[in-house]
């Protein structure tokens, strides 16, 4: 099964990429919405969704718990709401079931909207484990 830690986000391209390979200066990423494949180079901003957390009240939540966490909500089916056409108030309610301690102060609704479009591609895409291998082979060794 596949997880979240090869799959990328590359700022200004939209959706979310698989990482496919390496070379020279570059990686090799599949789009995740059309299956494309492209390369990537130093000069775009890469961020591995492994890597990303949002804010709480408390300690930062990793997006693999977020996500798991939206998992659960949602059934492991894509979210019924539409981000881009829901007002802020929706969206927080949301979140509010999804991570109850969110920081209102530094997570922005174009945040929420973010999560949930990543949320929904990469179910769409068939990835419903949303843990870091680590996390998965911990899981399984105990």
């Amino acid at each position: 099964m596949e997880s979240i830690k090869n799959i990328l986000a590359i700022t200004g391209k939209p959706g979310l990429y698989k990482l496919v390979s390496r070379g020279n200066n570059m990686l090799i990423v599949e789009s995740l919405v059309d299956g494309k494949r492209m390369p990537t180079y130093a000069r775009d901003k890469i961020v591995a969704l492994s890597d990303v957390s949002m804010f709480t009240d408390g300690d930062d939540v990793t997006l693999s718990e977020v996500l798991t966490s939206a998992g659960k909500k949602e059934g492991l089916k894509p979210v019924a709401m539409d981000a881009k056409k829901a007002d802020n108030k929706e969206l927080q309610a949301w979140f509010d079931q999804v991570l109850p301690n969110w920081d209102r102060d530094r997570v922005y609704p174009s945040d929420i909207r973010k999560l949930i479009q990543w949320y929904n591609i990469l179910v769409n895409a068939g990835i419903t484990d949303f843990r870091i291998e680590d996390e998965a082979a911990e899981e399984e060794k105990a």
